[in-house]
């Protein structure tokens, strides 16, 4: 087989449909567009949503819940994960992100108890939940907070 030989799979490629190109190409006159309406106008593209004038599914639903603009948004990590740094014994939140483990620390790090430790480290981060303090300790590690 050489270069010249390689052509597409038999039906693999469509012609396009030329509209507009006279009464016998069948897609002449209105251009597949009907007769009349908002559609057949030119820039006649309606965006996703509309609804034809009704109010949108969007702003007919109710607004639901609460957004405290002065709460802050911590970036969290499961003692499972701190278990697998096997070659740090102090654990901080820039640690954290030269390695690569959490991308931003946003306002602060804070350690949930999901997994378990099994060597004692000490751990520093902004607040921790009362699980990951009783199983860091109960390891013999040690917590900071900053």
């Amino acid at each position: 087989m050489n270069i010249q030989d390689i052509k597409p799979a038999e039906g693999s490629r469509k012609k396009c449909k030329r509209v507009g190109r006279g009464i016998g190409s069948g897609h002449g006159k209105t251009s597949c567009k009907g007769h009349k309406g908002q559609k057949a106008r030119s820039g006649g593209h309606v965006g996703p949503g509309f609804e034809g004038g009704q109010m949108p599914l969007q702003r007919r639903v109710p607004k639901r819940g609460f957004t405290n603009i002065f709460g802050t948004t911590y970036a969290i990590i499961n003692l499972d994960i701190l278990n697998g740094i096997k070659d740090v014994d102090l654990i901080t939140p820039e640690i954290l992100v030269e390695k690569r483990i959490i991308k931003d620390l946003k306002g602060g790090l804070k350690v949930l108890g999901n997994g378990k430790i099994e060597r004692p480290i000490t751990v520093k981060a902004t607040a921790f939940s009362a699980t990951a303090k009783d199983k860091i300790t109960a390891a013999g590690g040690k917590v900071e907070v900053l």
